[in-house]
């Protein structure tokens, strides 16, 4: 007599496995995107247009629309399984991470990736930093483009940029993604002043830009006052020299008589007075 053991139970959970694997149609079921490749724009370049295409759909579509840098574009949402968005004028900033997104009725929504890379663009920086012995000095620079750049600081020395040298430990360098700052702690009027150079470097390009730092002696606050102190004794000086070369003008001679001058009216006065008397 034939055994029926643990045959039947075996049998049972194979085919209970085999009813919960998704079948061939399943597999063909799953969404399918052709999207356009990744894509480099040049600034001033000709217009670039992204395409994805949705080949299979797992149910009826809803909707589909594009997203770049994780956020959706304004007006690029429609009921089609074709879709495309059109970069008129190619600059750095159009450039990012962009995405076709399907939308189904009963599905997880689906999507393909297509990179539109660009060379940096610098769009902030300071041109010059003014600041006195001791003080802080904060430049920086942002840029757009994508990928994000790596970023490097250099210091003019002998009329060539090198690596700044961070041996006095001063220099504090900050770096995230489009962004970095420099900053230099104690400055000193010797060796900090001159010419600084921020580079953004990506997969594309390389782009730089400088700024000049200006570090004023400990006595510059004071330079207005001493200016108009300055003013005031020159001032002085003048009025004394006026008084002393116009008080000797103003001193009678020791030869001159005391009394007053006699005028030649009185002399003729008396001559007349004597002339009568000798007709008398």
């Amino acid at each position: 007599m034939p055994r029926s053991g643990p045959l039947p139970a075996a049998l049972s959970l194979l085919l209970v496995t085999a009813a919960l694997l998704p079948g061939p149609a399943a597999a063909q079921n799953e969404p399918r995107i052709n999207a356009s490749e990744d894509v480099i724009i040049h600034l001033h370049g000709p217009a670039v247009t992204l395409q994805c295409n949705l080949t299979t759909s797992p149910s009826p579509l809803s909707a589909s629309y594009w997203v770049k840098n994780g956020e959706e574009i304004p007006g690029t949402r429609k009921p089609s399984n074709t879709t495309e968005y059109k970069i008129l004028k190619p600059r750095a900033e159009e450039s990012g991470e962009y995405l076709c997104v399907f939308v189904f009725s009963n599905s997880p929504i689906a999507n393909a990736t297509i990179e539109v890379k660009a060379i940096p663009d610098i769009t902030g920086h300071k041109r010059s930093e003014n600041k006195n012995e001791g003080q802080e000095a904060l430049m920086y620079c942002k840029s757009v483009g994508f990928p994000h750049p790596e970023w490097v600081w250099r210091k003019k020395v002998n009329g060539v940029f090198e690596d700044i040298n961070n041996s006095s430990g001063r220099f504090f360098i900050s770096n995230k993604d489009n962004y970095t700052e420099l900053s230099i702690t104690n400055l000193q009027i010797n060796e900090d002043p001159g010419e600084y150079q921020c580079n953004a470097t990506n997969q594309v390009g390389s782009v730089s830009v400088t700024t000049i730092l200006r570090v004023r002696s400990h006595l510059a606050p004071l330079w207005p006052f001493l200016g108009i102190l300055a003013e005031i004794v020159i001032l002085v000086v003048i009025i004394v020299i006026y008084e002393k070369r116009k008080r000797p003008d103003e001193v009678p001679d020791d030869d001159e008589p005391a009394g007053p001058m006699k005028t030649n009216s009185t002399n003729n006065h008396k001559d007349k007075n004597l002339r009568q008397r000798n007709t008398n």
